[in-house]
């Protein structure tokens, strides 16, 4: 997973959408959406809901801007941005099984357990146009 990792132009393009997705929303966190991020963390976490939205947001503009501008560690970033949303997973189910809407399209059971299924494919967005996986596949190859 090391070192520079070479991606098509392809994977290029998508990696440069989900960096600006990911600065976008993480800005997001801070600002305009602030409050309806807060919908999506559990009730069960021991921490300020705010805080969470908060502390998420810089994450997220941390791995969009390193997606965006660290070539030499691109990989490795991929895996850190696939990691981010397994863990913000959770809450994403959390906000399904209490009801609670957010963004005006979350407004029923039905918007918020299909946005469920994106989830994996955010994670494969990330490692595959980060090349991410071709990296790991090259590293058992060894």
């Amino acid at each position: 997973m090391k070192g520079k990792v070479e991606t098509t132009l392809t994977q290029n393009i998508f990696r440069v959408l989900l960096a600006l997705f990911m600065t976008y929303a993480g800005f997001s966190h801070l600002t305009f959406n602030r409050i309806e991020f807060q919908a999506q963390v559990p009730d069960w976490l021991p921490l300020s809901k705010d805080l969470v939205v908060i502390l998420s947001g810089i994450v997220e503009m941390a791995l969009g801007l390193a997606l965006l501008f660290w070539k030499k560690q691109r990989a490795t970033i991929g895996w850190a941005l696939a990691i981010f949303f397994v863990l913000v997973f959770p809450g994403n189910v959390a906000q399904y099984l209490d009801g609670k809407d957010a963004f005006g399209a979350l407004d029923s059971d039905r918007a918020r357990l299909i946005r469920l299924f994106f989830q994996p494919v955010l994670i494969a967005w990330a490692l595959w146009s980060s090349g991410a996986w071709r990296a790991w596949r090259n590293s058992k190859k060894k």
